[in-house]
């Protein structure tokens, strides 16, 4: 399968954790699972609602998956910006070939606000918050949980719990699925297509 680009759901879209699964899933093969090994870097704290997201997903994930991927980042052992450094540290020195699928919230538009997005490449944590972090992962999984543009702390404190624990619930779905997909072996190819992005 080839990995979307620029992928995107609501996450109250009918199956849109099958569909996330779908697409990670693709996105994860094309870097080299199961040959490599997976590692979920789920970043954000629980101590700003909106920002729960990432850890929120990371001890859904870390419930589900036993052996088919690592979990850095959860309620318990957050990964945020004050240990972020650190983290990628452990990661370079202990698994340094692994696919980081890095798992983050964002600001964005209104329209946008309630969107998953998934694809290839690095995130920049912090950006929307005008902070100055190290750009980590592989691929990626975001959830846009509020407005961005202004007074960023203090609408990410107060984004609604319900919709990051929405979301968080559809993304560790999804990504639970990709990884027992992605770690098995990948079937041969007979035109097999993704379900088309949804806006």
């Amino acid at each position: 399968m080839t990995p979307p680009a620029g992928w995107r759901i609501r996450y109250d879209a009918p199956a849109a954790a099958m569909e996330l699964a779908n697409a990670t899933t693709a996105v994860l093969r094309s870097l080299g699972v199961p040959d490599r090994r997976l590692v979920f870097l789920c970043i954000g704290t629980d101590r700003s609602t909106g920002d729960a997201l990432g850890p929120l997903v990371g001890e859904r994930l870390r419930e589900s998956l036993s052996w088919e991927a690592a979990v850095l980042g959860t309620l318990e052992a957050p990964v945020h910006a004050s240990n972020l450094h650190e983290a990628l540290a452990s990661l370079d020195l202990t698994t340094p070939d692994a696919v980081v699928l890095a798992v983050d919230a964002c600001l964005g538009r209104m329209e946008s606000v309630g969107t998953i997005t998934a694809g290839v490449g690095a995130l920049l944590p912090g950006a929307g918050v005008n902070k100055t972090l190290p750009e980590v992962g592989t691929a990626f999984v975001t959830g846009t949980v509020n407005v961005g543009g202004f007074m960023e702390y203090f609408v990410l404190g107060n984004t609604r719990l319900h919709l990051v624990m929405s979301m968080a619930q559809v993304i560790a779905e999804g990504l639970a699925g990709a990884a027992r997909a992605a770690a098995q072996p990948a079937p041969a190819a007979r035109g097999t297509r993704l379900s088309p992005a949804l806006a």
